[in-house]
């Protein structure tokens, strides 16, 4: 789909790729004319340090191009193509996925330039967060487990190993991690009981180089006093399934694991389950956990804990301090030191986090089991399916502040196993009643939500991800738009209708001199730039 004023534009059938140097990659920069990593950098704060497009001249905003799948129809299972994918660009070029496909665009006109397509064997095909990109070449993973690399001049494979089995249902809908001559890859599955892991592979060969899983491997060692025997132990859950962060001085990455299983039939897996339901510091190299933070001991709400540790500085007490936030979907709102995992901040956002009867010493809820599934339904103040999910959240240094779109309301959560060995699922969530999504703005020293927007429509949509830029602007969706607001205040300053809600984390890129907001809607592609500019 194409606007007419391109309509006379000529492109060639191929460009030219040239490599992204991983040494390029950094925590908080990046160069202007490119979007590295499926959060921009390391961070995860996805904060974009042009203004060109500021709040004086949000007005003069206009859609520039439009990239619309073709070719590809209904996806099984989940219907039309979505694009969930943050698009990377490199040298001009555009590179994103939707599950069993990806592309390459460019950046200046939106015309397409290859299209790589693979056939799964019965792989989750809930999403695809996206590629990760080492020099020439491009990594993703299938929905049935295949780790596969392309060359990102024409889409040609170059090899695929396989890293997990489909037939267990495990899934893959990450975006892979490029951190220094490592791609970080992750896993997807709960309803055959199946443990989480969490691998590095070599970017030239996508041999395994570690392999972290997220129970401890046997009775005996770290963290197995939380799971009554080795059988829960290998069941265990913790998927890992979304994106983590690195910080390069400290050589960690900070990722987030999934619920422990059976997923809402906790009787057979008595204590706090560890390492799932938690944020984890791995060193880069080997793999070994530094230490942990649980958002959910004893999860039996399905409350995956993959949201993104988002990195950030800022002073705390008048001392500076490296810091890492995360909007859980469990419906807390977490600060830590990140060199340590110590935490500053525990406080609820949506609700008042009634499944847990406090704090504990290192500040993880406490979880009340009054609240825990029954066979006649528990309720809690916050939708069942958790209070935030995948979709990719923000942090401002301009303001301090840290923004998710997130869910309000009831909901029930029911026990349908009552056996001492359940399996599966084992129960569900449901019955949720005065839901509604809201934009949240948290402010990093307190966890107050010092601002909040509730999205049109009951029950709404979740808005899609969270950009926010020097130029004192925050977008994300709301309904059938993308929205502008002020991200001190609230305030909405500029809203553009599209054919389908915000599906994916808009990103910002220089092209030609012009300041570009490139966000996905459906499975439609937008560019756009400051009309006359």
């Amino acid at each position: 789909m194409r606007l007419k004023s391109l309509l006379l534009i000529a492109l060639p059938v191929m460009a030219a790729a040239q490599g992204l140097d991983p040494k390029t990659l950094t925590l908080f920069h990046q160069p202007d004319s490119t979007w590295p990593t499926y959060n921009g950098d390391y961070s995860g704060r996805r904060y974009s340090e042009l203004n060109q497009i500021n709040a004086g001249n949000i007005d003069l905003l206009k859609i520039n191009w439009i990239f619309r799948i073709q070719g590809v129809g209904p996806q099984r299972g989940v219907g039309n193509p979505t694009i969930k994918s943050t698009p990377l660009l490199v040298n001009d070029i555009l590179y994103f996925t939707i599950p069993d496909h990806v592309f390459a665009i460019s950046a200046r006109t939106g015309e397409q330039l290859w299209q790589y397509d693979f056939e799964d064997k019965g792989g989750h095909l809930v999403g695809q967060r996206g590629v990760a990109m080492y020099g020439n070449w491009l990594y993703f993973l299938s929905p049935d487990g295949w780790f596969i690399s392309l060359n990102a001049k024409d889409g040609k494979e170059r090899w695929r190993k396989k890293i997990a089995d489909e037939k267990l249902q495990y899934f893959t809908t990450i975006a892979p991690v490029i951190v220094k001559n490592h791609v970080i890859v992750g896993v997807g599955g709960d309803a055959m009981d199946v443990r989480g892991y969490l691998e590095s592979r070599d970017p030239e060969t996508g041999e395994v180089q570690w392999k972290w899983w997220s129970e401890p491997q046997k009775m005996g060692d770290p963290g197995s006093e939380t799971w009554p025997n080795q059988a829960a132990m290998d069941h265990g859950g913790g998927m890992t399934w979304l994106p983590g962060t690195y910080d390069p001085e400290l050589n960690l990455i900070f990722w987030g694991t999934g619920n422990a299983n059976p997923v809402f039939a906790g009787q057979s897996r008595k204590g706090s389950n560890l390492y799932t339901a938690c944020i984890v510091a791995l060193n880069a190299d080997t793999g070994k956990m530094e230490w942990y933070f649980q958002a959910s001991p004893h999860d039996t709400h399905d409350w995956d804990n993959v949201e993104t540790p988002v990195l950030f500085d800022a002073k705390i007490d008048g001392k500076p301090r490296k810091l890492l936030a995360q909007g859980s979907r469990a419906g807390w709102f977490f600060v830590l030191d990140r060199t340590t995992g110590k935490n500053l901040v525990s406080k609820p956002f949506t609700g008042t986090g009634n499944w847990a009867k406090g704090v504990d010493a290192k500040g993880q809820p406490i979880p009340d089991p009054d609240k825990e599934p029954k066979v006649d339904g528990s309720m809690i103040d916050m939708p069942a399916m958790g209070a935030t999910n995948w979709q990719p959240p923000s942090y401002s240094p301009q303001t301090e502040l840290f923004y998710l779109n997130g869910t309000e309301g009831y909901g029930m959560a029911y026990l349908y196993d009552t056996s001492d060995n359940p399996e599966g699922y084992g129960g569900g969530g449901g019955g949720t009643f005065d839901g509604r999504t809201s934009l949240f703005a948290m402010d990093i020293r307190t966890g107050a939500v010092k601002w909040k927007h509730s999205h049109a429509g009951q029950g709404g949509g979740p808005g899609g991800g969270i950009l926010t830029t020097a130029g004192h602007l925050l977008f994300t969706g709301d309904a059938g738009s993308l929205v502008a607001f002020d991200p001190a205040t609230g305030k909405i300053l500029w809203h553009q209708s599209l054919m389908s809600p915000v599906s994916n984390g808009p990103s910002s890129y220089m092209m030609d001199g012009k300041q570009v907001l490139l966000v996905g809607a459906g499975d439609c592609l937008y560019a756009l730039e400051l009309a006359g500019k």
